[in-house]
């Protein structure tokens, strides 16, 4: 459907660069002028980002330049291993004094000549990972203001359809790479059949290899193979201890949950010998190309059987399942620094048609309510293993989130408010310890807020470590007063401070032409003292005593209740004075 609706936008601006109007049939309205100027753009971007084809995104962009103003498109250009290919329009390549001057950019925005056009403009197409092509654009007058932010919006949108065409691409490259390492792998697997045909071995390894062929490869292939090989119950575990595979008997239900300490003791005595190391009824090695530990290979051996030969299947099976591995945690790393690229900009302040577009790439869905989540633990730094914790927490505990990590704390953007406990009892499980503090924003409605969201859950988080219980998980919307307290609080806070204590009342004073709120400040201001508040406003004591009791029933807040008290009376003090009052 994509590629049909591309079809008919080039056909749209090739015939005659006008607009074309579509025939109406009996009864079906016709699209008024604000309808069409928003489909165009729309459809454009459909058939943008409908296309994984960085030439035909190009040539799209090209078809549509007039449409943007009185503009032609003159020539368009795509990197390719570092240099920039000239594309053909309508058949014909780009002037060679317009390739030169493109080249001499080097990158920048820059003014173009070309005889017969009075203006000129090459503009790059940049996306993530730095420039994708460009745009060479011409007018025979000088575009206004509102025709060059068209053709900005236009540029912008090309290149974030070619980040999203050039992501595309290196996933079929690293589809490739995976097929280059699965023959490595079974290189290595013929080199394992003939050293053991020298111990006489050769039998059995052929066994493991028709299995593991048979399966297709993979942790569950090499798993299944060296049970067969070697009688033994075999698994593989991830670095942190959570079971990948497990052929043979006697699996435990449920997995033991694993020990962040002890596990990494178990690694490091491991990693400190030349082969499989026997901890209690397991024999074990590691699966560690070039030195990063990827996982575990195991045999659990509770009889102590295994011998020379089971030692060698064990090393073979553990070398050959390393690049199935080593690829995984590539592409896991590539989706990941995605993720965090997206995330930092979010906190920073970034477009919304780029985070949409991104957000999509990567299978995320922007376009709800968002909390900011800031997560600090004492005892760990936010380095890359911190923040795979935190993750894997959060995925266990049914969050949804991007992630980022920043100096000393980590950052998840989350479609969803956290339970109040839960997250924070999965990281004091998956650390060991329960020196930690979360800081939760109030939610965002807005991309655009989510800066201003990251404010609020670094406050709560500080509050929260300052107070007497520093650990556990604050919520921005539950600091009451500490919200206008502190560094950074300004306006909004106080407003919005104001509006959750004294929101109901102001609003039922503008219905109803009454001074609820006026009174309850004269109340606070008399220190409580009935007679003198009464006479501040010159009413009877028993009207004074009404109206409470209506200010009570109206804010749903108790008057005797020591924390409801200090904060209605800092928010009509902040209401009077900084806010300036029923004005």
């Amino acid at each position: 459907m994509v590629g049909s609706r591309a079809h008919r936008l080039h056909h749209h601006h090739s015939a005659g660069r006008h607009p074309v109007v579509a025939r109406r049939g009996p009864g079906v309205p016709a699209r008024a002028p604000a309808d069409h100027a928003l489909h165009e753009p729309v459809a454009l971007c459909r058939a943008l980002f409908g296309t994984a084809d960085e030439g035909e995104i190009l040539r799209l962009a090209m078809d549509h330049i007039t449409a943007e103003g009185p503009y032609r498109a003159e020539a368009g250009y795509l990197k390719v291993d570092g240099d920039l290919v000239p594309r053909p329009r309508d058949g014909r390549m780009p002037a060679l004094t317009v390739s030169r001057r493109v080249r001499e950019l080097a990158g920048q925005d820059g003014d173009v000549t070309v005889p017969g056009r009075s203006w000129g403009r090459a503009l790059g197409l940049r996306g993530l990972e730095g420039l994708h092509g460009y745009l060479v654009v011409t007018s025979r007058s000088r575009p206004t203001k509102a025709e060059r932010s068209l053709l900005a919006t236009l540029v912008g949108h090309t290149a974030a359809a070619l980040s999203v065409a050039f992501a595309h691409r290196r996933r079929r490259e690293d589809a490739l790479e995976l097929h280059r390492l699965r023959g490595e792998r079974t290189v290595l697997q013929r080199q394992l059949i003939s050293v053991v045909a020298e111990l006489g071995f050769e039998r059995a390894v052929h066994a493991f290899m028709a299995c593991v062929a048979d399966s297709g490869g993979g942790e569950d292939a090499v798993t299944c193979a060296l049970h067969g090989l070697t009688g033994l119950p075999a698994l593989v575990e991830d670095r942190f201890g959570r079971l990948r595979s497990w052929t043979g008997p006697s699996r435990p239900d449920p997995y033991p949950e694993p020990d962040p300490v002890r596990q990494d003791e178990m690694l490091h005595a491991v990693a400190r010998e030349a082969g499989p190391v026997r901890i209690k009824d397991r024999l074990i090695t590691l699966i560690r190309p070039h030195g990063d530990i990827l996982g575990v290979l195991a045999l659990v051996d509770a009889r102590d059987e295994a011998d020379e030969h089971t030692v060698l299947a064990l090393e073979h099976a553990a070398a050959s399942l390393a690049p199935e591995l080593a690829h995984l945690r590539d592409l896991a790393e590539v989706e990941v620094r995605l993720h965090r690229e997206l995330v930092d900009d979010l906190l920073a302040g970034t477009d919304e048609v780029s985070a949409f577009a991104r957000s999509e790439a990567v299978g995320y869905d922007l376009h709800r309510s968002h909390y900011v989540v800031v997560v600090q633990w004492s005892n760990r730094t936010a380095d890359d293993s911190f923040a795979q914790t935190v993750g894997r927490a959060a995925s266990a505990v049914g969050m949804r989130s991007l992630l980022t990590r920043h100096s000393d704390h980590v950052v998840l953007v989350a479609d969803a408010r956290p339970h109040a406990h839960a997250l924070y009892e999965a990281l004091a499980r998956e650390t060991g310890t329960r020196s930690g503090t979360i800081g939760v924003s109030a939610p965002s409605d807005s991309l655009n807020d989510i800066p201003h969201h990251y404010q609020e859950a670094e406050r709560a988080l500080d509050v929260r470590r300052q107070s007497r219980e520093r650990y556990g998980t604050s919520f921005f919307d539950e600091l009451g007063l500490y919200r206008i307290l502190g560094p950074g609080s300004g306006r909004r806070e106080l407003e919005t401070f104001v509006q959750e204590w004294l929101g109901r009342l102001i609003d039922y004073d503008s219905r109803h032409h009454t001074t609820m709120v006026e009174t309850l400040s004269r109340y606070f201001d008399c220190g409580g003292n009935y007679d003198e508040t009464a006479e501040s406003l010159a009413i009877h004591r028993s009207t004074l005593r009404y109206r409470l009791q209506r200010i009570r029933e109206i804010s749903g807040n108790d008057l005797s209740n020591v924390d409801d008290r200090l904060n209605l009376q800092v928010a009509t003090r902040v209401w009077k004075i900084m806010l300036g009052g029923p004005g």
